[in-house]
């Protein structure tokens, strides 16, 4: 990003993780969930909501399944088919968290970044993400706390802001331009990681916004 200035990385007070495709090698696995949920609907539907997956990365899997509900299906949101489809999408990709690729380098970073307070800041559900990190003795790096839907990461940065655990000057670090939005209206500053990113020509995005950019999260002392 632009503005960065030339400091050290240690002079982040809070670093702000997504989790999918930055923590966790999990975006697939999430894909291919929203592909089997919806295609109980149709093949034709559900390769509408995977196409909307892709284009809308770390935004809740209750907002997409709404979509899927409402602007592919045509029918009215009815919260409980909601919750349910969200439930069985949670089934599918909770084993698959607990085994996917962990970005290299990440413990060695914490040691790196031992005086910034770390949190996640996700588009995955709160309590199966907080599961996940604890199973993989994850969860005690991020000191700050982890966070999801069904919450909006706009809200949870909004939140956690306020309540005082997120501390300024901060760094997000993100794969999805929701990701980039949220950092900027919660005032943080941002670098894309691209390792596993499914966001679509995520380069041209970047060299757009003038985003600095990463292929895993260990190379952020590479640029900041």
């Amino acid at each position: 990003m632009k503005d960065i200035p030339e400091r050290s990385h240690k002079n982040f007070s809070t670093l702000v993780f997504d989790c999918d495709g930055v923590i966790l090698d999990s975006n697939k696995i999430k894909t291919e969930a929203f592909r089997e949920v919806a295609e109980r609907f149709g093949s034709q539907a559900a390769d509408e909501l995977v196409e909307y997956h892709v284009r809308n990365g770390g935004i809740s899997r209750y907002h997409k399944f709404e979509y899927l509900i409402v602007d592919i299906l045509g029918r009215t949101a009815i919260q409980s088919t909601i919750n349910k489809l969200a439930s069985d999408y949670g089934d599918c990709v909770y084993n698959g968290l607990l085994t996917c690729s962990v970005t290299p380098g990440l413990k060695e970073l914490r040691k790196a970044t031992k005086d910034a307070k770390w949190m996640i800041v996700s588009g995955g559900d709160q309590d199966e993400l907080r599961r996940v990190f604890a199973k993989r003795e994850l969860d005690t790096l991020f000191d700050s706390g982890i966070y999801g839907s069904p919450h909006t990461k706009d809200e949870i940065l909004d939140s956690v802001s306020s309540e005082g655990k997120l501390k300024h000057p901060a760094l997000f670090l993100g794969d999805s331009r929701y990701d980039h939005e949220a950092s900027l209206s919660a005032g943080i500053q941002f670098v894309f990681i691209h390792g596993w990113t499914e966001l679509p020509e995520w380069e041209k995005y970047c060299k757009a916004h003038g985003i600095h950019y990463v292929d895993y999260v260990k190379n952020i002392t590479d640029i900041i």
